[in-house]
């Protein structure tokens, strides 16, 4: 009997659905982002454009469109870690797993993914990548006495 026995391949556990995956609809999606876009920010709507149009693609692998898919669920729920009405903070953790989520599958975040979500993002708040500056003033200099 040789050393090297035959072992049954170990079996691939297999993940239930998290209750955030089960939230994920793009009906649901677009709903959320036409009621709550301004509540939510644009740096939120961003990062959910980008991973919305990333699971679009077909050379996105499994693994990370579960992972948007589980994110954007996260983002649609309004009762997660903080309430999503909770005046002020209410999107400070949907924007951590946004920005966490879009880390974790850049490499599917491709140029094409970065201009539809800004084409969005311009329709819905205009060109505006930050919120306008007060206008500078020129320091006033002294007149000099003529004398």
């Amino acid at each position: 009997m040789s050393r090297e026995s035959k072992q049954a391949p170990l079996p691939v556990p297999v993940k239930e659905e998290t209750a955030y995956s089960a939230a994920y609809s793009e009906e649901r999606l677009r709903d959320k982002l036409s009621r709550h876009a301004l509540s939510a920010g644009r740096d939120a709507v961003e990062r959910a454009l980008l991973l919305y149009y990333a699971l679009q693609r077909e050379e996105t692998p499994a693994w990370a469109k579960a992972t948007i898919i589980g994110a954007l669920g996260y983002f649609i729920t309004p009762v997660d870690a903080i309430l999503d009405i909770t005046p002020g903070i209410g999107y400070v953790d949907d924007l951590g797993v946004l920005a966490f989520a879009l880390a974790t599958v850049s490499a599917s975040v491709d140029d094409a993914v970065r201009q539809r979500a800004a084409a969005r993002l311009r329709a819905w708040f205009g060109d505006a990548k930050r919120p306008p500056q007060p206008e500078t003033i020129p320091e006033r200099r002294p007149e000099k006495d003529h004398a």
